[in-house]
């Protein structure tokens, strides 16, 4: 099952540290494991060559161009220069996005157009480049990696990235919808609250550095008790990817362990 051999998958912001899993650099080294050939992107050069190195020691295929993904000019030449190089482009993960904090008066103009640009533009321009070569091959499965920040307040303020989420939810259904009669498939992966080395960083942002009381917070938001990881999200993009999903288009796969059907009073 799920076997992409010979197929093509370009996969933006595939970088990540040596020794810990992005949701990028998972998604482009278990599509390789599956047989996939990567092209991928990521503006950090060092961290898309450590996942390009992982894949290529565990016998896969894979390139990394260093490629800023709000640059529209910059993802229509990686897109060609990829279409180019394999005669074909099957599948399409839009990985790449961060969230800033800021609610609807404290947050500025600049970093509301800039979560925009990265969070929503950012997919358009690679949908754009990627749709006539699989239109043209009548066949495709383009997944973009959304939030539950765009389906509801988890108590952050980051209206620019829920905003931009959201955005990316619908763009995704009418865009699958269109294309549906070209046997193109659009869908969403819509991660909940995850372990991954951005954490960190969010940590910083949103709860003063103490990362441990951050882990301990989120950890407890969720019915299950558990942030996911990259890994789970990873795997629900190989099932939008493989042709096990040939007919599951317009829709999304939410993996937040149950955080968006419950209320915090909800939780037992």
């Amino acid at each position: 099952m799920f076997d992409l051999s010979g197929k093509v998958a370009l996969v933006t912001g595939i970088g990540g540290p040596v020794d810990a899993f992005s949701n990028g650099k998972a998604i482009a080294m278990l599509l390789a494991r599956q047989g996939a050939i990567i092209e991928g992107t990521d503006i950090d050069r060092s961290a898309g060559a450590n996942t390009v190195a992982a894949i290529r020691d565990a016998g896969g295929a894979a390139y990394c161009s260093c490629v800023n993904a709000t640059d529209q000019i910059g993802v229509e030449d990686w897109v060609k220069a990829s279409a180019a190089k394999h005669d074909r482009i099957d599948i399409l993960v839009n990985n790449v996005g961060q969230s800033e904090p800021g609610g609807p008066v404290s947050m500025d103009a600049a970093t509301w157009q800039a979560q925009i640009a990265l969070n929503l533009d950012a997919a358009f321009y690679t949908m754009q480049a990627v749709l006539p070569y699989m239109v043209a091959a009548k066949a495709g499965s383009i997944i973009n990696i959304s939030s539950i920040a765009g389906q509801r307040y988890i108590g952050k303020l980051q209206v620019g990235y829920a905003a931009a989420k959201a955005g990316l939810m619908q763009l995704t259904k009418t865009t699958a919808v269109i294309h549906a009669k070209d046997n193109v498939r659009l869908n969403c992966v819509v991660p909940g609250l995850m372990h991954t080395p951005m954490l960190n960083r969010m940590a910083q942002k949103y709860a003063g550095s103490d990362l441990d009381r951050f882990i301990a917070k989120r950890n407890a938001m969720v019915p299950m008790r558990r942030m996911g990881n990259a890994q789970d999200v990873a795997n629900a993009a190989l099932f939008l990817a493989a042709d096990e999903s040939s007919y599951v288009t317009a829709t999304e796969i939410v993996v937040d362990g149950g955080i968006t059907a419950a209320t915090q009073g909800d939780l037992p």
